[in-house]
């Protein structure tokens, strides 16, 4: 099927669903969908966003600012992952016990706009990599409208384009928890560091970029456009002193850049 033909399907199993929940981080993903739920459902389409700690507050601002033009209703929740016995211990399957702390807050959220049906935005790519998540996905009975219509990143990219959406070439974004070596014991502090790290680097102009933690160094994985911004020698001091004054005593450059879960390369399915 072609990227055209999937939105099609996407579009007819949405109108099936009546109405929906999309859970709305604002990324490529959800825009797409909650733009497609929206389109398709009118009013019927509710956005739920989870306001977290885990997320930094650049990309709460983005999915309210897309609500408000778009005229989405929209749904925010906090969440307490950080209160579920274990979490702060960042154990491998850490994201599940995340994901069921928020998609049953969703899920509470959905009940009272009035319907059943939560549907969250992986795609098939999601399939290649280490996902617990997707565990609590099932288990909530959440739904998964991209990767039951067969859509790709790449046509999704394709698809938010031909819509107008700005989200269509926007960076990818994980929770800044995915930014410990499993393990490593998480906090607030060290949170905001990252969260803090990363701001840094994008106002320097860098775009897909990560800050991965491990104790006083700071591991930064960025695309090939990052590379050519490090050669910068003023920059590079500009992000020591920044980094030095955040907390961390070394800044590293990973010579393989920047690559989605990489943290999962330590449990060997990466």
């Amino acid at each position: 099927m072609t990227a055209s033909e999937k939105y099609i399907a996407l579009k007819e199993y949405l109108a099936g669903l009546g109405g929906v929940a999309v859970a709305f981080s604002g990324g490529v993903d959800s825009t797409f969908l909650l733009k497609t739920a929206h389109g398709v459902l009118g009013d019927g389409a509710v956005a739920v966003t989870a306001r977290s700690r885990s997320f930094p507050k650049r990309e709460l601002d983005e999915a309210l600012a897309f609500c408000e033009t778009e005229k989405i209703r929209h749904i925010v929740c906090d969440t307490e992952e950080f209160k579920i016995e274990g979490f702060m211990k960042n154990p491998a399957d850490r994201c599940y016990l995340c994901k069921r702390e928020i998609f049953g807050k969703l899920r509470a959220a959905a009940r009272g706009f009035g319907t059943d049906n939560v549907a969250e935005g992986s795609n098939l790519d999601d399939e290649r990599d280490y996902r617990p998540g997707m565990k609590a996905v099932a288990e909530l009975g959440v739904l998964s409208p991209l990767r039951t219509a067969g859509l790709y990143k790449e046509e999704i990219r394709l698809l938010s384009r031909e819509l107008g959406l700005p989200s269509w070439n926007k960076p990818t974004f994980a929770c800044l928890v995915s930014r410990f070596p499993y393990g490593e014991e998480l906090s607030v502090e060290r949170i905001d560091m990252i969260d803090r790290a990363e701001q840094f680097l994008l106002d320097s102009g860098f775009i897909q970029v990560r800050v991965r933690y491990h104790g006083d160094l700071a591991r930064i994985e960025c695309d090939e456009a990052g590379f050519l911004l490090l050669e910068d020698k003023n920059l590079r001091k500009r992000i020591y002193a920044a980094f030095k004054e955040i907390g961390f005593a070394y800044v590293a450059s990973d010579l393989l850049g920047y690559r989605a879960g990489s943290m999962n390369e330590t449990l060997g399915v990466g």
